[in-house]
């Protein structure tokens, strides 16, 4: 049974058509992905769904009662003095009703001493308790924990005030509320915007078993494999359906496609002959025939020539050849100067050929390794030896090496002193056309950034790539259309990302840096044996973990000695000061990037360029202290 419905969907900004006449349906269970180009309308289509926005014609129908829950991509800050809790418990406002009349009812209770009232009573909160307990009052508590747990919040964040957090957490915290409120139908926007891996993980476990309906617009493909079982995709203006995951989806695509594109150059033929027919007859003896095949060709259905979107032409290739080995560490630790260390390494190598994906949560030290791979920070030990004939290209997260106050062009001019139309053709090939290349880099989106520093890795004909978070930004075609470049390349690949899809895709060798432990695991073989690997350790870890508690329990202590104590209460103290200074860190962060955002807008370079240095070397400090956090948070649950 459909509980929305959509009939002649029609969307237009200003003059341009973002899409028209839609007609959709969403029955109750369906886990839908909205697929689709950047600046296709996912977003606009999902408002209109949430009842956010109007569309420009048609209707949208929902049923009776229809609980609908929304997360938008960018999600309003919320001012309010409330701690994250108090607005997770808001998830359960009538629940927490049912609980203070329980309480009420227990007051009165004790308080009656007429036999008969007291049964009476008694009767009505046995009913008042079965439904309490049946809607779920007892455990509510344990659903918070385990919802902001798996978004990757601590206990120790619970009381922290919404004010204090950034954009991204206040994202986080409103998508655990969506969730503990559980609506009929949940519309996802970007949801893993702001996740790291193990919190996209969990998600997706928690969104597989979801009972209710769901959109999702994301750009992880892995995701939507585990939760789609239907995709919507959105391009050219119309909207396509597609049975399966997003595996299936792609299948189905590329099959209706080629199917397209030979029905088209079928029917082209047989118009050419039928043209050439009516030419060469049309005043001769066969002119009656042939004026009639003119006629049943002006009615005859035309098949639409497959469109082609608009993405990116990468060309990523290198003249110069490496030696065997690339890269080796002998005894390397790695980290910041007067600091814990982030991690140790085993000692690694890279050969020619290789494409190793290095993952990690969040503040665990990637792009510190990239870095000091780059001689950007020396090591706290040990040392890199890189091989003969490397010619390294850094592609940063941060797009660090573009300068603010150049425009497109001159960036790539400074890599390549191309001729100009030869220069202006090449950027066609990232998306940029016209006028763009001369738009300064500071007034550019972080899609855009994104494209403009791909450009130029192409130009510098690097035989070693070192590249932190390339597919941030980029939709779902650019994704792939850099998979398809990356795995011709004939050089060395060293990557950081979060996409697991395009790490599939990629990586021969999965270095896993583990934030506990300070350590790295390799696994030899794609992403799948990594997976396989880490259940198996887990598996073993959690057999040899009920051995030593069924053989040791006669011989743990009954309480923590004077100094335990002691040491457990100086940690406590020294994660309370360390928090404060995080959230204080995390708040400077939103403000910059505010201030960014108004500075690109005002077209400031000078102002962009100090607050995009101060925004770097805040985003270090930050590092730092979650590295701290981790350290002292394992201590004391160690």
């Amino acid at each position: 049974m459909a509980i929305l419905t959509a009939h002649n969907l029609s969307k237009y900004f200003g003059g341009q058509d973002i899409f028209s006449d839609l007609n959709l349906a969403i029955h109750h269970g369906e886990h839908i992905a909205l697929v689709g180009p950047n600046g296709e309308g996912k977003t606009t289509l999902l408002r209109i769904l949430a009842g956010r926005e109007q569309a420009t014609t048609g209707n949208v129908y929902r049923a009776k009662e229809l609980k609908v829950g929304y997360l938008e991509q960018h999600a309003s800050l919320i001012s309010t003095d409330v701690s994250i809790l108090a607005l997770a418990l808001t998830a359960f406002t009538e629940l927490r009703e049912q609980e203070k009349q329980l309480q009420e009812m227990e007051a009165v209770l004790a308080k009656e001493s007429d036999p008969t009232q007291h049964a009476q009573l008694l009767e009505r909160y046995g009913e008042a308790q079965s439904q309490f307990e049946h809607d779920g009052g007892y455990v509510y508590e344990q659903a918070i924990d385990q919802v902001l747990r798996g978004l990757g919040f601590t206990p120790q964040d619970y009381q922290t005030s919404l004010t204090k957090l950034s954009g991204g957490q206040q994202s986080r915290v409103q998508l655990a509320r969506l969730l503990l409120e559980k609506p009929d139908l949940l519309l996802l926007d970007e949801p893993t915007n702001h996740l790291d891996l193990a919190s996209v993980e969990w998600l997706e476990d928690y969104l597989q078993n979801w009972a209710g309906a769901l959109v999702v617009v994301a750009h992880d493909r892995y995701f939507l494999d585990k939760v789609a079982t239907r995709v919507w995709e959105l391009k050219f203006g119309s909207l396509e359906t597609y049975r399966g995951n997003f595996s299936h989806y792609v299948s189905q695509r590329e099959g209706n496609v080629d199917r397209q594109q030979k029905d088209y150059q079928a029917q082209q033929e047989f118009i050419a002959k039928q043209e050439d027919f009516i030419r060469r007859n049309l005043a001769g003896q066969r002119s009656r025939e042939a004026k009639g095949r003119r006629k049943r060709l002006l009615s005859m259905d035309k098949v639409a020539r497959p469109q082609e979107q608009q993405t990116l032409h990468l060309n990523l290739q290198t003249t110069l050849r490496s030696g065997d080995l690339v890269m080796a560490t002998h005894d390397l630790v790695v980290g910041y100067p007067n600091k814990e260390p982030l991690f140790a390494c085993p000692n690694l190598e890279i050969r020619r050929g290789d494409c190793v994906a290095l993952l990690g949560p969040n503040g665990s030290g990637k792009t510190t390794f990239l870095k000091t791979i780059l001689k950007q920070l020396k090591p706290l030990s040990g040392n890199i030896r890189l091989g003969a004939g490397l010619e390294i290209g850094y592609f940063a997260q941060t797009h660090a090496s573009l300068n603010f106050g150049s425009t497109i062009l001159d960036e790539i001019l400074s890599v390549k002193n191309l001729p100009i139309a030869e220069a202006r053709n090449y950027l066609g090939r990232f998306l940029f056309s016209g006028d763009d290349v001369f738009k300064p880099i500071g007034n550019l989106s972080g899609g855009e950034r994104g494209r403009v520093a791909l450009a130029k890795l192409t130009l510098t004909g690097a035989n070693f790539l070192l590249l932190d978070e390339p597919t941030n930004h980029l939709d779902i075609p650019s994704r792939e259309n850099l998979e398809d470049v990356l795995s011709n390349f004939e050089g060395t690949i060293l990557l950081v990302s979060h996409d697991r899809y395009f790490v599939d895709a990629l990586a021969n060798y999965i270095w896993a840096l583990d934030a506990a432990t300070k350590s790295v695991l390799i696994s030899g073989g794609g992403y799948q044996e990594y997976l396989l690997e880490r259940e198996l350790k887990n598996s073993l870890l959690l057999k040899t973990g009920e051995s030593n508690n069924s053989s040791q329990k006669a011989k743990i202590s009954r309480e923590q000695t004077k100094a335990e104590q002691r040491t457990a209460q100086k940690q406590a103290k020294q994660i309370a000061e360390i928090e404060e200074i995080i959230t204080s860190t995390e708040a400077k962060l939103a403000s910059l990037a505010e201030q960014i955002e108004q500075a690109s807008r005002g077209q400031a370079i000078a102002q962009l360029q100090k607050l995009s240095r101060d925004y770097q070397e805040t985003e270090t400090k930050l590092e730092e202290l979650l590295n701290q956090w981790t350290e002292l948070e394992t201590a004391v649950s160690g």
